[in-house]
């Protein structure tokens, strides 16, 4: 007996049901996602990233940022998250809708940085926090990214977001005529870094027709 078309038929079957359930579904489900998100509300939460802003999560994914921070509030026996101020509430699916690969994180060697876009707002402050963490967080263990930043001769004024060393850190400002200014890459991480932002609220899906 000929067991060739069984043993097709079976192996067809086999690889068909794991791509319907690793592939078909989960993109199903996400696309009913992505629809309630975009479909449910005038004012799209979340919205997608600005040109500036996925460069950055790549130059995030680069540098390591993920291996120290998490982003993720999480709720339940760690409602701690929120009584922390890292955010109003716990992440919600929807908030990663337009995050590829999702960028959880499993450690918090530093705070989660799920709203720190509504926490320090300020560009000013995320340069030098880059250039040297203890400028602005005494005491702090992260690393510091001085290659982000390049010397420069001032021509006229000075650059708007060259950085300002103040206090005990007026010894690191660079030669008079010289100026430390972040780079493109600086740039986007920094734009990147602004924009997470999930505090805005999100209704229960089924209130999203």
């Amino acid at each position: 007996m000929n067991y060739g078309p069984l043993i097709f038929l079976g192996v067809f079957l086999t690889f068909t049901a794991a791509w319907v359930g690793l592939v078909f579904m989960p993109n199903a489900q996400l696309k009913d996602v992505q629809a309630a998100v975009v479909e449910g509300s005038a004012n799209t939460n979340p919205r997608p990233y600005s040109g500036l802003e996925a460069s950055g999560r790549r130059v995030y994914v680069a540098e390591g940022c993920v291996y120290c921070h998490s982003q993720q509030i999480r709720a339940g026996s760690y409602q701690a998250d929120v009584e922390r101020g890292w955010g109003p509430r716990r992440s919600d699916p929807r908030d990663y809708v337009h995050d590829y690969p999702v960028l959880l994180g499993t450690m918090r060697t530093g705070p989660d940085l799920t709203n720190i876009g509504s926490r320090q707002p300020s560009s000013a402050w995320h340069y030098l926090h880059l250039y040297d963490p203890q400028m602005v967080v005494p005491g702090s263990i992260m690393a510091p990214y001085p290659f982000l930043f390049e010397k420069r001769k001032i021509s006229g004024q000075p650059t708007p977001d060259s950085l300002k060393f103040t206090g005990r850190y007026a010894v690191n400002a660079p030669e008079a005529g010289y100026e430390i200014v972040p780079t493109e890459r600086a740039r986007a991480l920094v734009g990147y870094l602004k924009s997470l932002d999930h505090t805005y609220d999100l209704p229960p899906l089924e209130e999203r027709k």
